[in-house]
């Protein structure tokens, strides 16, 4: 999908919910990620633990790992984000989640603020374009197991860059702007 057929997630608190299916050889690969090597973000396994990968425009990645491997069969595995607010291309914790439990957490300290690629997509259960980390290749990256689903949510946060700009525009129009 393209970037603008996915929720927008840039300058707010969000999360990525999968359930996956992990053989017994343990899970490898993309489960989904958007962007590609010049900016994105990536939730994927590699040997077996679940990582999320941040990519800030090529330049500098940010990366968070979990503490154990994930076990086999179907589990449910997390990612969230809250984003520290105040303005666009802030920072945020990650925190990596399996089956409900924390597994890990790490830092990213600046963010995308308007847009990842005008050609890369957003792909589940494998990357078909440039890889947002170098941790998998670009071409054979796909998941070992199966993705059986990936939901991604937006947490309500009434200070995020995008509702402020709005607010600021009713402000000034009298009138409400979606």
């Amino acid at each position: 999908m393209t970037e603008n057929a996915v929720i927008n997630i840039k300058n707010k608190s969000y999360s990525v919910t999968a359930e996956i299916i992990v053989p017994n050889s343990g899970a490898n690969g993309v489960i989904i990620a958007q962007g590609g090597s010049f900016a994105g973000w990536s939730l994927y396994a590699k040997d077996g633990k679940l990582k999320y990968c941040y990519n800030l425009l090529g330049v500098k990645r940010f990366y968070v790992d979990s503490n154990k491997l994930i076990p086999t069969g179907q589990r449910q595995v997390r990612m969230e984000f809250k984003y520290d607010g105040g303005g666009l291309a802030k920072g945020g914790n990650a925190l990596l989640y399996v089956d409900g439990k924390k597994v890990g957490e790490g830092r990213v300290e600046t963010t995308v603020p308007m847009l990842f690629s005008a050609d890369e997509t957003c792909d589940v259960g494998r990357g078909t374009g440039s890889a947002v980390s170098p941790d998998y290749d670009p071409r054979n990256n796909e998941f070992s197991g199966e993705v059986n689903w990936v939901q991604i949510d937006l947490e309500k946060d009434d200070h995020d860059a995008h509702d402020l700009a709005r607010r600021a525009v009713q402000g000034r129009h009298g009138a409400a702007v979606t």
